[in-house]
């Protein structure tokens, strides 16, 4: 069954990509999803065509990765890039796979590599906001019994990150320690882009880390981006004197360089005794809840990778959604 949607899928990419650019009606993929199934390294890629009620299965070839719905059933769109539909989050609601099951997508350890790519028509920002990641930040502030590996977030004004994308590793779970071992509140280690993250239009983020930056996309484009240190509200040592030789450690791209954390039931068992980090989509457990800060919006297109793409490989996924068409399919 897995082998056939596959097959079906690159099928009807290779036929879009060989139609003439028009606008598609609802229903109608926009994009071709075989760029994104051809892309190497690829864990796991949602394409949301199920029904409300329906387990959200991957398309990729290393397995399904089922994510559940939370809080009943979740609409879904007669639109979306890639299987003609989409999820529509309303910010009561979530999707999960339990910490156990998460296989390939736990990836973690000190030389860990992932990147993330997502089609998503994002509304209301006024908060932080989720698009999906293996990302528990324990109770809140000071609380280090989180279990963080990486995610892709929105708006994070903190360090410098308001109504911005901003991807996040973390190689402690907990809050981010600086060299000396002294701790910050919260976790610190994310990059953060120049532009701020459209509302309400379809638009693709990613996010790849290498084992050393964290580096954001927005419509497929990378924009470097320098610390200001006063105004990225970013002037601890930590930021300004602990990234490559001693100096500072950027936004966009971002200077992590420690691993992602992999918990370890033996080890984390009195410090971290809620377990590992479930894969979330549309919500993460922040400050005690997974509510307080879920997202509102429709998510076209999810995919993972276990390894750091490059600018053209994300280029490519981006142009693999084709915007255009899927924004003016929603207009009708």
């Amino acid at each position: 069954m897995l082998r056939s949607t596959v097959m079906c899928c690159l099928a009807l990419g290779l036929l879009l990509h060989a139609m003439p650019a028009v606008v598609a009606q609802a229903h109608e993929p926009t994009g071709d999803p075989s760029v994104v199934l051809k892309t190497p390294n690829l864990v796991a890629f949602w394409t949301f065509g199920e029904e409300p009620g329906q387990l959200r299965e991957s398309i990729a070839p290393e397995g399904s990765y089922p994510l559940k719905e939370v809080n009943g059933p979740i609409a879904t769109a007669d639109v979306g890039p890639y299987s003609g539909h989409s999820v529509d989050f309303n910010g009561t609601q979530y999707l999960q796979l339990d910490y156990d099951k998460t296989g390939k997508l736990n990836i973690s350890g000190p030389d860990a590599q992932v990147s993330m790519f997502a089609v998503v028509r994002i509304i209301d920002l006024r908060q932080s906001r989720t698009i999906a990641g293996m990302w528990s930040e324990g109770k809140g502030r000071d609380d280090d019994s989180g279990t963080r590996q990486y995610s892709m977030l929105m708006n994070m004004p903190t360090y410098g990150g308001p109504n911005q994308l901003v991807p996040h590793i973390s190689a402690e779970g907990g809050v981010t320690r600086r060299a000396d071992g002294s701790a910050f509140p919260w976790c610190a280690d994310y990059a953060a882009t120049k532009r701020k993250v459209p509302e309400e239009q379809w638009c693709t983020l990613a996010f790849t880390y290498d084992g050393k930056y964290i580096t954001a996309y927005i419509n497929g484009t990378y924009e470097k981006r320098e610390l200001d240190a006063k105004k990225d509200r970013r002037d601890d040592r930590y930021f300004t004197q602990e990234g490559p030789d001693g100096k500072d450690r950027g936004m966009n791209p971002y200077y992590h360089g420690r691993g992602i954390f992999k918990y370890d039931p033996e080890k984390h068992a009195e410090s971290k005794p809620d377990g590992g980090s479930d894969f979330t989509v549309g919500a993460r457990y922040a400050v005690g809840s997974f509510l307080r800060e879920a997202t509102k919006g429709k998510f076209g297109g999810l995919a993972v990778f276990d390894r750091a793409l490059t600018d053209e490989e994300i280029l490519a996924l981006h142009k693999s959604a084709n915007i255009d068409a899927l924004n003016a399919a929603d207009k009708k």
